[in-house]
């Protein structure tokens, strides 16, 4: 097979490192302004970790809003981790950056979308079936309606 640029995983790793950039500014001097995200990620990922009873609510994915009330937020190469309050409760979460579905900071109408991809067919597949939907777009980051988190 001939040798190719594959923009679609340059651009998830561009798009995480942003994440990663932004997330590392808010936990070194908290967040400024009016700035808070809601930060929607798969819960499946056998790299998250959360309390056995969000993970039964939120069998799939979850939202999670950073704004007024967030502890510990610490932020590694691979993704992150926080403590958030959930009805008077803290509980401390682990996310992966590859388990990121979307990153929204509606205060500057931001946001990143990504693209599910199911690495386990990798293997089976050429690589044009593995590259997300979007790559066939000539780009994969979208901004996220602020309509799709009001109520």
């Amino acid at each position: 097979m001939a040798r190719s640029i594959d923009y679609g995983n340059l651009m998830h790793r561009a798009m995480r490192g942003l994440i990663q950039s932004v997330l590392e500014d808010v936990a070194q001097h908290g967040l400024p302004g009016a700035h808070h995200f809601f930060i929607t990620f798969d819960t499946t990922h056998p790299d998250v970790a959360i309390a056995d009873w969000l993970r039964a609510r939120y069998p799939a994915e979850m939202t999670v809003v950073i704004q007024h009330w967030f502890e510990n937020l610490e932020v590694t190469d691979d993704g992150f981790s926080v403590t958030l309050n959930f009805g008077n409760a803290p509980e401390p979460l682990v996310i992966p950056f590859d388990a990121v579905r979307t990153f929204v900071d509606p205060s500057v109408e931001f946001g990143l979308r990504f693209e599910t991809h199911d690495d386990a067919d990798d293997e089976d597949e050429d690589d044009e079936d593995d590259l997300p939907e979007a790559d066939e777009k000539p780009h994969e980051a979208e901004v996220v309606s602020l309509d799709k988190f009001r109520k």
